[in-house]
């Protein structure tokens, strides 16, 4: 079954962002067309998670990065100063292609929402990209198996858990994860898809019980939309791109950028480059 057959049986083939190319669905971006999660939305395509540090901070979290692979598989890199990282898209922008930025002051944990960084941008900024679970959502989806939140159109459910990263200079802090709840069957064949998927976290960190990880009340994730749970389904948790989100808030850099959790770069690597390594990412067909 294709992608957007699995998309059609789902339900949500009447929005058309959801048919558009990588560089069509940025460039709807970057004209304001488009502002909402991106689950489900650039079929066949790498998303990655955004974070935007000072250069003076930059060795540390690259570090950070390294250290902790399944919340922060790193995908791209630029050069300071610069908003483009051509081998995650041509004409990508950062500063314009994302449908939601937070930008953090000060070491504060207040942020301000913007839709683009062109009034913020700095010459000694340097970009992380870092791959996203929705990745390896399309082959969940063309195993013909459901996801709730795709579905239903609203971003996945994160929680905040009692799992610890590695630390790496300033940066440390908990795992984030998301979640997806599936009858047992389907959890088991979703389990192995993602294992394949290493760019995009890979196979989940936990399943069933949520308080062994230490989440107390699914119906309140942090970040994301509550979950539609039915009754027999286990909750599945992957680690998230939100990770690193929280490990510059414990680092209190001078300023800071992520995305707003669900709202990722899509990129023009096709999602199943997340099965192999840097060196073997291509192009998604269009």
């Amino acid at each position: 079954m294709s992608v957007s057959s699995a998309i059609d049986r789902a339900g949500v083939s009447g929005d058309g962002f959801r048919s558009l190319a990588a560089p069509d669905l940025r460039r709807a971006i970057r004209e304001g067309r488009f502002r909402g999660p991106t689950a489900g939305y650039g079929l066949g395509c790498l998303q990655g998670n955004l974070a935007i540090l000072p250069a003076a901070q930059a060795g540390d979290f690259l570090r950070f990065c390294v250290n902790n692979p399944k919340p922060c598989p790193l995908i791209g890199v630029s050069q300071a100063g610069s908003p483009h990282i051509p081998a995650l898209g041509a004409d990508l922008d950062i500063r314009t292609d994302l449908a939601g930025y937070r930008v953090f002051h000060g070491g504060s944990d207040a942020y301000r929402p913007v839709p683009d960084l062109l009034d913020v941008w700095r010459d000694d900024l340097v970009t992380f990209v870092l791959g996203c679970s929705f990745s390896f959502e399309d082959a969940i989806l063309r195993a013909g198996i459901r996801l709730a939140h795709v579905e239903a159109g609203r971003n996945v459910p994160m929680y905040v858990t009692s799992l610890q990263t590695a630390p790496s200079g300033p940066f440390g802090g908990p795992v984030v994860v998301s979640m997806r709840a599936f009858s047992a069957a389907d959890a088991i064949q979703a389990m192995l898809l993602s294992d394949r998927y290493r760019l995009a976290h890979g196979s989940p960190v936990h399943f069933g019980d949520p308080a062994e990880i230490g989440i107390s009340d699914l119906a309140k994730p942090d970040f994301g939309d509550a979950p539609d749970l039915r009754p027999g389904e286990v909750p599945v948790f992957w680690a998230c791109g939100v990770t690193p989100q929280m490990a510059i808030r414990q680092a209190r850099p001078e300023i800071a950028i992520t995305h707003e959790p669900g709202h990722m770069l899509v990129t023009d690597l096709s999602a199943d480059a997340a099965e192999f390594s840097l060196g073997g990412v291509r192009p998604a067909s269009t």
